[in-house]
């Protein structure tokens, strides 16, 4: 029942600020998304690598995070074994990526690098076309310096589309659609808004065509442009990270994307 277009879309990071659910709710909560009417749009279960020795050997899908690098990629892997599906690894700021991308090479599994904000972002995704490895974007945080405006995030999708790399997205897409929080005033992204953005890249859409979508704020603009995208955009962008399942699902039901008997 959930649309092509969106499955595989959320990957379940309720372990994660905001939702912060503590890692014995987690579990059974995700084995539960994956047995509902709306399971196809559950991606792996996301968990820091520090948390890994606490999930002992429940049977889970795993997206592990290595915030620290290249150096908590060994016990990742001795940890995780064959429940790993993606290794999310950050760049340290003082590690060259030609480096980081060696100590990377003896991993087998779908691996996102984390695209830094800095000088090093081109290399860093040149490396990864090179090298068959994936982007992930920040697309948020909890100030608003980890928000990348519009512009930014456009020249992001631009380059990673132009090299061929797919990308995933985490933090801040906790709405649809492009918003202000009313709560800290931060201008928030819309997972819709980058996949209209994605979509558009795939087109030949320029930055300033991409900024344009990503600071879309009319829903039903919005979702008819959505509405044209066929599956390939999933080839460009892969997922993003939510602390909830059900509250992109259900934006999605009442923005009339997905049905609405997935929800009951």
């Amino acid at each position: 029942m959930i649309p092509a277009l969106f499955k595989g879309l959320l990957d379940d990071a309720a372990v994660f600020p905001p939702g912060s659910m503590p890692l014995a709710d987690a579990v059974p909560a995700h084995a539960r998304h994956l047995a509902a009417p709306y399971a196809d749009i559950v991606g792996p279960f996301v968990l820091a690598a520090p948390m890994l020795a606490e999930l002992g050997d429940a049977d889970v899908a795993l997206a592990v995070t290595a915030p620290g690098g290249p150096a908590q990629v060994p016990g990742v892997l001795a940890l995780a074994g064959n429940r790993l599906t993606a290794l999310d690894v950050a760049i340290p700021a003082a590690m060259k990526p030609a480096e980081f991308f060696t100590a990377l090479e003896p991993v087998d599994v779908p691996v996102f690098v984390e695209i830094p904000r800095d000088e090093r972002r081109a290399e860093v995704i040149a490396i990864c076309a090179k090298t068959g490895r994936a982007a992930k974007f920040r697309t948020g945080g909890v100030t608003a310096d980890r928000y990348p405006d519009e512009a930014e995030l456009a020249h992001a999708v631009r380059r990673v589309v132009d090299a061929g790399v797919p990308f995933k997205a985490t933090a801040g897409l906790h709405h649809a659609v492009r918003n202000t929080d009313p709560a800290t005033g931060f201008e928030q992204h819309g997972y819709l808004n980058l996949l209209a953005a994605a979509g558009a890249a795939m087109g030949g859409a320029g930055p300033r065509e991409l900024a344009d979508l990503l600071a879309l704020r009319d829903p039903g603009a919005l979702t008819a442009r959505v509405s044209t995208l066929d599956t390939t955009v999933r080839s460009a962008f892969r997922s993003f990270g939510t602390c909830s399942i059900l509250e992109p699902l259900t934006e999605l039901v009442a923005l009339g994307l997905v049905p609405e008997g997935v929800t009951a």
